[in-house]
């Protein structure tokens, strides 16, 4: 039995949860999400919580079942609190901004990266250099914070190029010059 899958889901206060057949559909504050369910895996909403229960019968059930009750709670949370990533702009000359829904960086090329923001992903850009990604959906945020950054991945030399903050660039050593 998964650890995980065990613990029950709690509903947030303001968050709507619907279970019809194996798709479940959670609104809230910050969006709407819905997600079909795995088969040999259910879920259903008792009292302020949900349970993700799954059948023994079906083979791949057991591998399914804590996948299935992080990617609900994930929904659960985003809905009501919302996901965030945050990335650094590093080089000279490097910046960033936002233009409506389009991000555009100068990133060192003979031209600028525009970038359209996908629906249900909001940016923000501060200090034209840290670039904020904020949505309901955590597999959506970061699918688009890593696209980002993919843009100019930080480079080990000088550190230059897009990075996550707090992410460690392990440097090395340039050329010793003159050394004999």
């Amino acid at each position: 039995m998964s650890r995980v899958g065990k613990v029950p889901v709690k509903i947030q206060q303001g968050v709507k949860v619907e279970v019809k057949g194996d798709v479940i559909k959670v609104e809230g504050p910050k969006g709407k999400l819905s997600h079909k369910i795995a088969h040999g895996v259910l879920a259903k909403v008792e009292g302020g919580s949900i349970l993700v229960t799954r059948d023994e019968s079906v083979s791949n059930a057991s591998a399914l079942h804590g996948l299935t009750r992080t990617l609900i709670h994930n929904m659960v949370h985003g809905t009501a609190v919302g996901f965030t990533k945050e990335l650094d702009v590093v080089g000279v000359g490097f910046r960033a901004s936002m233009k409506g829904n389009q991000l555009t960086m100068s990133l060192g090329y003979s031209h600028p990266v525009e970038y359209d923001l996908p629906v249900g992903i909001t940016g923000k850009v501060e200090n034209n250099t840290r670039v904020i990604v904020t949505g309901a959906d955590k597999i959506l945020v970061g699918m688009v914070a890593a696209k980002i950054r993919a843009f100019k991945k930080p480079e080990p030399y000088q550190g230059k190029g897009v990075k996550y903050v707090g992410e460690h660039i392990i440097r090395k050593q340039g050329k010793a010059a003159g050394a004999k």
